[in-house]
Formats: C-alpha cells, structure tokens, sequence
C-alpha cells in the first residue's frame, strides 16, 4: 500500500472514530495541565480511572517531514472530539499536546516538540494522571554529561545530587488557598508553613544560599506545580515545610522525613494527610515510584533529614524544651519524589496539641526552627564540600 493510500485510510477510519458510538465502561479525559519555564516544561492528564501505558519517544524524519513528539496510549480512555483542535504550547521547548480517539478503546497523547533533550513519565492515582516531564537539550545536556572516573570519561556538567555545590533551596510551605491543611486550637497549617517558610528564606540567603518559595502568598498550589517550579528553579535541595496533626490531643514532637521504599505505620498515616488521599489509597504504585528515585537521592535525602532533625531537637532555645524527638522516618509523599532532587519533609510541630498550637502560632518560635533548619542546611552544605575534597582525583 503506497503512503499515500495509507494516509486516506487514516483518515477515514479517524472519521468512522468520530461518528461512532462511545462504547460502554470507558474512562475519561478529565483535563490537561501544563506548566512551561526557560528548560523545562511538565504537562500532566488527569483522567477518572487508572491506566497503564509507556510514553514513547519518535525522533524527527525530516524526509517524511515528521516532526519530533512523544506519544503515550490510553487503553479504555474516551476522549471523542473535545481536543479536537489540540492545545497549542509554543514555549520553546514544546510545539503543542494533542489528544484523539485512536481507536474505539483507546486514547492517544502526542506531545509535539521543538526542543529535546530528556523526558520522563509518572502515573500517579487519587485522582488518576499521567504526569510527563520534558527537559530541554540544555538542562539534559548538564544532566546526563557526568560520569563516574570508574567509567573511563571525565566530569562535565551538572553534577549528580549529592555530589554538586548546594547553592538553590527550594522551600515549599505545604497547603495553601482552599487547603488549610491541618487545624486545631485556632491554628491553620497553611498559616504556619508560609510563615515559617518567610522566615526560614532570609535564614538561608545570610548562609549564602539562593532560596526560591513555590507560594509567597496564600494560594492553592498543585503537588504537580510545586514541584514543576522546584525543577524550573534548578534547586539543589528541596524541603518542604509542614505542621502536624493526631486524632489524640497528647501528640506532641517535630519528625523529619524523606522518602524511602520501606514505610511504617505511623509514615502512612501522615503521608496520606499530606497526599491529600485516604490511608488506603497509599497503593503500591506511590511506593514503586518512591522506590525509582531511591538510588540517587534518598542517601542524601537520608542524611539532611538526619541533620535537620537534630538541630531541631537539641538546637532550639530552652525555653522550647524539651521537644518530643519523634526521628528521622521514610514515607511515600508525593511532594518527594515529584522533585528530582534531595528532598525532605519537616513536620514543626502538632496543631491539634495545645502547647505546640500556641508554640506554632508565636512567631519567636517559629523564628527558632527556621533558624535550626537553616543551620541544618548549612552543615549539610559543609559536609558535603569535605567529601568532595576528600574524594580521589
């Protein structure tokens, strides 16, 4: 059959597509989001039932005239006519997303791209998206340069985490806007983490770092945009910022977490909290894909956790003291392993335990524990500069 006759055949079987009757038991495309800066650029589907798939790369062909894109197919998806026209992107690193009724079961995305350099593809759930993330030719470039002395190249590039300068901290004050996040004695948690997160910048920035906020203001923000801008802003670190609840009022103590494949039961039960999902919806696939990011970054992750923890614990002034040292745990948290980076989790306090409520709510407290981050940050700065010159060159 010459190209010609197959491409009229397309068409035709598209516009049988198109007339034809949705069958029965399908799910829907719910919505499509994106979020484009300078090098890189995340577009997330969210759909009303979980799917499976594998995001497949197509190089240009400049003699079929095709241009570069990236395709992913949704079995049992329906999505009929509404992206008919497809939506346009043009931020340099994309050219357009478009959605079709590839066949009668299935939904097909194609990303169009005008610059490519990597990409990688998350399925999350609670609700169900597809969250696909393009990096530029630039960023991947700095990426995927280095190799180990053991592999006979030299060092170029952007470092590995963990073995690059920390200079960029990305501080994310949980919950925001329409999520308060946990209450209790009068105190929202969207209300600490944005205060701690302005005190705890100006702490980092004297220690010489470059800080970037995901929210200044009191505005609901997406787990999927938090994260998108923590990438954009090229952070070294992330740590994301929170207050605690329990179902009993006697709860009381700061922990620190990162993510990790292994979870105990109390991790669980925060996780989802902080997920947004019910402790039943934590499913294997949340910890699957914590387990991906576990070779890179969870040994560091692992140990600022470890050093922020213990200034936490033993570095606040005393009349805070004592404080509950609840440790350093693991958990499945979205907001983690949603950042390519070392990230951790900082739980300040309970808001449903009447003394850290009035702690939380004084801003001399919470100058303390940005103050005891920070130094937190620092020594993991200078630790990490000793093992770099401590390594053979």
């Amino acid at each position: 059959m010459s190209r010609r006759a197959a491409s009229l055949l397309l068409l035709a079987l598209s516009a049988l597509l198109l007339g034809a009757e949705r069958p029965r038991g399908l799910g829907d495309v719910v919505k499509v989001r994106r979020w484009s800066y300078p090098e890189f650029t995340r577009v997330v589907v969210e759909l009303s039932r979980d799917v499976q798939g594998r995001l497949e790369h197509l190089a240009p062909d400049p003699s079929a005239k095709r241009p570069e894109r990236l395709y992913l197919d949704l079995e049992g998806i329906w999505v009929g006519r509404r992206f008919d026209s497809g939506i346009p992107v043009g931020d340099g690193l994309l050219s357009a997303v478009r959605l079709g009724q590839n066949t009668l079961t299935k939904t097909r995305v194609v990303i169009d791209v005008e610059n490519y350099g990597r990409h990688r593809m998350l399925l999350l759930s609670h609700p169900p998206r597809v969250v696909v993330d393009v990096y530029g030719a630039a960023a991947a470039r700095e990426r995927d340069a280095w190799r180990s002395p053991a592999e006979g190249s030299r060092h170029a590039g952007r470092l590995p985490a963990g073995m690059r300068p920390v200079r960029t901290v990305v501080l994310d004050a949980g919950h925001g806007g329409r999520d308060p996040g946990a209450i209790g004695f009068g105190v929202r948690e969207k209300d600490v983490t944005l205060r701690l997160a302005r005190m705890l910048a100006p702490e980092l920035e004297r220690r010489g770092f470059r800080v970037m906020l995901t929210r200044e203001g009191d505005r609901y923000l997406s787990l999927e945009e938090r994260t998108a801008r923590a990438e954009a802003a090229r952070g070294d670190l992330f740590v994301s910022l929170h207050a605690n609840a329990a179902p009993r009022r006697s709860q009381n103590g700061i922990e620190t977490y990162y993510l990790d494949a292994d979870h105990e039961g109390h991790s669980m039960r925060v996780a989802a909290r902080e997920n947004g999902v019910s402790r039943q919806q934590l499913d294997p696939l949340q910890r699957t894909l914590g387990r991906l990011r576990m070779s890179e970054t969870s040994v560091h992750s692992r140990r600022l956790a470890s050093l922020v923890q213990s200034e936490l614990i033993q570095g606040l002034p005393r009349r805070y003291r004592p404080v509950q040292d609840l440790g350093v745990k693991k958990g499945p948290f979205y907001v983690l392993f949603l950042s390519d980076m070392p990230a951790i989790l900082v739980e300040a306090g309970f808001v449903t335990n009447r003394t850290e409520a009035q702690r939380l709510r004084d801003a001399g407290y919470v100058a303390a524990v940005a103050e005891r981050i920070a130094r937190g940050v620092e020594r993991f700065r200078g630790d990490g500069a000793r093992l770099a010159l401590s390594r053979p060159r």
